[in-house]
C-alpha cells in the first residue's frame, strides 16, 4: 500500500498518532482515555479506525489491557521520531522568536553533574536566564536509554566503549580516575604514594559490576593487587567523596571532581597514578536528529569549556 502525501494527511492526522503512543504507554484504552481526558469509545473508535485504514491489527486485546503488535510497534517508533522533530521545529521557532530562552535537556553522570556539567549550566543559565534547564544526573547507560527514548537532548558522559550506531559522540577532553583523600588523612603527607601502600586502608569505592567500578578493578589489578578488604561500596560519588572527608577513607573518583569542586571538600589528591583508567568524556547525540540552536549552543559552550579549563587528569 503506497499512499501520497494528501492520501497520508487525509487518513493518519497528528491526534491518531498520539492517541495510540498513549494507549501503548499506558496498555489500556481506559487509562488513555482519562490520561487525554476524553470518552473511552472514542479511543476505541480512533484505534480501530486506524486499524481498518492500514488493514493491519494494531493491538492485541486482553481482560487485562492492550499489547502492541510489531505493526503498531513500528508505527510507534517512528511516531516518536514524528512527535520528537515537531517538538524540535518548535523550540527552532522558540528561538527564532527570543534567541536567549528555551528548554534544555541534559542525561548526565553524577560525578559530571557535580563538576563539569554544574559548570557548564552555571555559566549558560548566568549569560542566558531564560533558558529552563532539565538535568538529569543517573548512571552512564540510564542518559543513553534516555536519549534513545528521546527524553533528553544530548547526553554529556565519560565513553567506556563506542557509542551505537544511532549515536554519535564527540569528545571533549580525556580523564583519569584520581585517588583523593580528607585533608586530615596522614596520606596527604607523603609526597610519594603507591597503589599498594594503601591497599590495607579504608576505602569507599563504585560497586565492581559497574562502568565505572570495572575501571577501578582494572587499575588496582594492573599493579597486581585485589580490591581492599575494607570497603564500602556505592555507586554515589557525593556519598564517597563525604566519607572520604572525614579523613578514615580513601576513594577513587574522576579527575573533573577535584578540578571543578562545588565547594571547599576537604579532599586532597594523592600522588598515585592510575594511567589505564583514562576514557575521554564527550557529547553523545543522535544521529540523523535535528539539534536546536540551544542545543548547539551548549555543545559550543562545553567545548570552550574544556579548552580553557581542562579537567585534571
Amino acid at each position: 500500500m503506497e499512499w501520497d502525501d494528501q492520501q497520508l494527511g487525509r487518513r493518519l492526522k497528528l491526534r491518531d498518532l498520539n492517541i495510540l503512543l498513549t494507549v501503548a504507554r499506558c496498555g489500556s484504552m481506559g487509562r488513555a482515555a482519562a490520561e487525554l481526558s476524553v470518552a473511552q469509545p472514542a479511543i476505541s473508535r480512533t484505534i480501530a479506525d486506524m486499524e481498518h485504514t492500514l488493514g493491519v491489527r494494531l493491538f492485541d486485546r486482553s481482560p487485562q489491557g492492550v499489547e502492541p503488535t510489531i505493526y503498531a510497534r513500528a508505527l510507534l517508533d517512528r511516531g516518536i521520531i514524528a512527535f520528537d522533530e515537531l517538538r524540535q521545529a518548535i523550540k527552532h521557532m522558540e528561538f527564532l522568536a527570543n534567541p536567549t530562552a528555551g528548554d534544555l535537556r541534559i542525561g548526565t553522570s553524577i560525578a559530571l553533574a557535580t563538576g563539569f556539567g554544574r559548570v557548564l549550566i552555571e555559566q549558560l543559565s548566568r549569560q542566558y536566564p531564560g533558558i529552563v534547564f532539565h538535568l538529569l544526573a543517573a548512571e552512564t547507560g540510564m542518559t543513553y536509554r534516555a536519549l534513545a527514548e528521546r527524553k533528553v537532548d544530548l547526553v554529556i558522559a565519560r565513553i567506556f566503549a563506542p557509542v551505537e550506531d544511532h549515536m554519535h559522540a564527540q569528545v571533549l577532553y580525556d580523564e583519569e580516575e584520581v585517588v583523593v583523600a580528607g585533608t586530615r588523612n596522614p596520606w596527604t603527607r607523603n609526597r610519594k604514594v603507591a597503589l599498594a601502600d594503601l591497599i590495607n586502608e579504608a576505602w569507599t569505592l563504585p560497586p565492581p559490576d559497574s562502568l565505572t567500578g570495572t575501571v577501578v578493578v582494572e587499575a588496582f589489578r594492573a599493579r597486581g593487587l585485589d580490591l581492599p578488604r575494607t570497603t564500602i561500596f556505592t555507586s554515589s560519588v557525593p556519598a564517597r567523596t563525604s566519607l572520604s572527608a572525614t579523613g578514615r577513607f580513601l576513594t577513587i573518583v574522576p579527575g573533573s571532581v577535584l578540578a571543578f569542586p562545588a565547594t571547599n571538600t576537604g579532599l586532597k589528591r594523592l600522588p598515585v597514578a592510575l594511567p589505564t583508567t583514562r576514557r575521554p568524556v564527550g557529547i553523545v547525540t543522535l544521529k540523523n536528529r535535528t539539534l536546536s540552536p540551544l542545543v548547539q549552543l551548549l555543545i559550543d559552550r562545553a567545548r570552550q569549556l574544556a579548552r580553557d579549563a581542562p579537567p585534571a587528569a
